[in-house]
């Protein structure tokens, strides 16, 4: 996978993470599982988010498993190992479909380039750690997004993006199947603003790499974050969200 190099940004990136959409089929259609993020403290705090974190050395060792081809060293046993730590839910690493890998903007204290996948619910109970989250909910993407759009719900663009991807899929079989036949999609963030306001560019924006370009014609690759609903530009699929 030619377009996610792990030595890309390795001087400034300070470590490696890991994050499960987790997905079932609910009664009005398929749900992702977000726990929220305690308020006051923490990364993302009082965000929804899917269950993730960081890669911890321990991850790195094999123990007889093999990484995908393309993915870093301890993704996926990371990936396990917090949805089990924060939710509760075990998940078979081999049932996990990576989707993106998520690059943070520079100037970010704590910048880790975050492997997402899809994974289906294994079953049984929520546990949530509370350390971690204080809040739990199965939610329709559309209806996360215009929860978020209203106010009602904290995304961060990684979170919002994914969930929009997955809008208008009729089951979490259809989700999974699309993902596979796809390659993982590389997602390096520049910060920026537009008349918009605060907005996120992405390789394939005429801006992307030059700020002065933000109002020129050309193709776009952006999610405008300066006020509510946000608006997603992606040439090619669909124009503005």
């Amino acid at each position: 996978m030619p377009e996610i190099d792990p030595r890309v940004d390795d001087d400034v990136i300070t470590g490696v993470a890991a994050t499960v959409v987790v997905l079932r089929d609910g009664a009005h259609g398929p749900e992702v599982l977000l726990l929220e993020r305690p308020r006051h403290r923490g990364s993302f705090a009082g965000a929804w988010v899917f269950p993730g974190g960081a890669v911890d050395p321990e991850d790195r060792v094999a123990n007889g498993e093999t990484d995908a081809a393309g993915e870093e060293p301890g993704v996926r046993r990371a990936a396990v190992r917090e949805v089990q730590e924060e939710a509760g839910l075990v998940l078979n690493a081999d049932a996990l479909v990576a989707i993106s890998c998520w690059v943070p903007p520079a100037g970010i204290p704590k910048r880790l380039r975050t492997w997402f996948f899809l994974a289906p619910d294994p079953g049984g109970a929520l546990a949530l750690a509370p350390d971690e989250c204080v809040d739990a909910a199965w939610l329709r993407p559309q209806d996360a997004l215009e929860r978020h759009a209203s106010g009602g719900l904290r995304l961060v663009a990684p979170t919002w993006v994914t969930l929009h991807g997955l809008v208008g899929k009729a089951s979490v079989a259809e989700m999974l199947a699309a993902a596979r036949r796809g390659e993982p999609e590389r997602f390096t963030s520049r910060a920026g603003t537009t008349l918009s306001g605060a907005t996120i560019f992405w390789a394939g924006d005429v801006a992307f790499t030059d700020q002065a370009l933000a109002e020129a014609e050309g193709a776009r690759h952006r999610l405008e974050v300066g006020a509510l609903p946000w608006v997603y530009w992606r040439s090619g699929v669909g124009g503005a969200r």
